[in-house]
């Protein structure tokens, strides 16, 4: 069963470090060179992607889908079960390899390319919250 209050608490945790994010970014060019900007900017992208994959992991469970590999791989099964579009999961599932870049440091980020792939794709984090918002207001309880 879909915890309609689980998964609005989270759309709204993600909504406001979206904006935290969009402030930090508007001020990538006073602020790029400095490491404490990259700092914060990687925080939020931690804190996004951990919300968006607890969203991912509580859909897949309530709706008894198959089990998906790993983080990543919960948008496919999202996107093979109608719930995103398989565009949406194409250009989201790499977010959550970025994430565990950061977090658990598996190799250097280029952080000018990582704020450029951030800025052409955080679109994309409100296009998921808004059709994971429709579906809770269709089928939560």
């Amino acid at each position: 069963m879909i915890d309609k209050i689980f998964l609005q608490r989270r759309i709204e945790r993600v909504r406001g470090y979206y904006n935290d994010l969009t402030e930090l970014l508007a001020m990538a060019d006073g602020m790029s060179r400095k490491i404490f900007f990259y700092y914060a900017v990687e925080r939020v992208i931690q804190l996004i992607v951990d919300e968006v994959i607890d969203m991912n992991n509580h859909l897949i469970s309530a709706l008894a889908f198959s089990v998906p590999d790993d983080f990543q791989s919960t948008f496919r099964v999202l996107a093979d079960n109608n719930i995103v579009s398989e565009k949406l999961a194409e250009r989201l599932a790499p977010i959550v390899g970025l994430r565990n870049r950061l977090v658990h440091r598996y190799e250097t980020v280029d952080r000018e390319l990582m704020l450029r792939m951030i800025g052409r794709e955080k679109e994309d984090i409100q296009d998921y919250v808004a059709v994971i918002e429709r579906m809770v207001e269709r089928n939560g309880d």
